[in-house]
């Protein structure tokens, strides 16, 4: 893509340490909001798994829908009916995620939420709509601040953390990385290429050695 110069630094992303204590934290919290039915809670963190888990964007978690999402016994998707360009896409996710938005489901019900499939999976305690992505962006700076995250991460942060950690996971797949995030562009996928490349760090180390 001509005139792509963004580039990929530390800050953009959180190091598998980060997220462990991010989700421990979310999750710690979301445990003690069942005892107290204090919603919000229990929301922000599936907010959290849902982005380290997916990769999107933070308009598109505001967008979705309870009947976007497709399990069976062994794996997970959902799709993403209006992504960036208006393009649709289906992403994958793990079992691990895979319990939780079935866990999540059964406490919408529970909670008597709406969970039909035109429903929203994320719901506005204010407005009874879709959840605006301000506000899942407050959702993860709550949780990011009790967890002792810097304040510069935001929730895009999380998408970044993502693509970097399912390029190392995938063996260096770059198409991968490329088709879950729904890049047009294969030249915007690698910059997680430029960060993760292990040649580089093998390189720099054997430096006048």
């Amino acid at each position: 893509m001509a005139g792509f110069d963004w580039v990929l630094d530390r800050s953009k992303f959180l190091s598998p340490q980060e997220v462990k204590r991010l989700l421990g934290t979310a999750r710690k919290l979301a445990e003690q909001a069942l005892l107290h039915d204090h919603k919000a809670t229990v929301r922000d963190y599936f907010i959290i798994h849902l982005a380290l888990s997916t990769g999107l964007r933070v308009t598109e978690i505001a967008q979705l829908n309870c009947g976007d999402f497709f399990v069976d016994d062994r794996t997970g998707s959902l799709i993403v009916r209006n992504g960036k360009g208006g393009k649709k896409r289906l992403v994958r996710f793990n079992s691990e995620f895979k319990r939780h938005y079935e866990e999540y489901l059964h406490w919408k019900q529970a909670g008597e939420e709406p969970v039909r499939p035109g429903d929203p999976l994320l719901r506005s305690s204010h407005t009874g709509g879709h959840m605006t992505s301000r506000a899942i962006e407050k959702a993860f700076k709550r949780t990011a601040a009790r967890a002792g995250l810097p304040g510069h991460y935001s929730i895009h942060c999380l998408r970044h953390t993502y693509a970097c950690q399912l390029y190392k996971a995938s063996g260096y797949n770059l198409r991968l990385v490329q088709k879950q995030l729904g890049h047009s562009n294969s030249h915007t996928t690698e910059v997680y290429a430029d960060v993760m490349d292990p040649d580089v760090t093998k390189s720099l180390e054997k430096l006048y050695t």
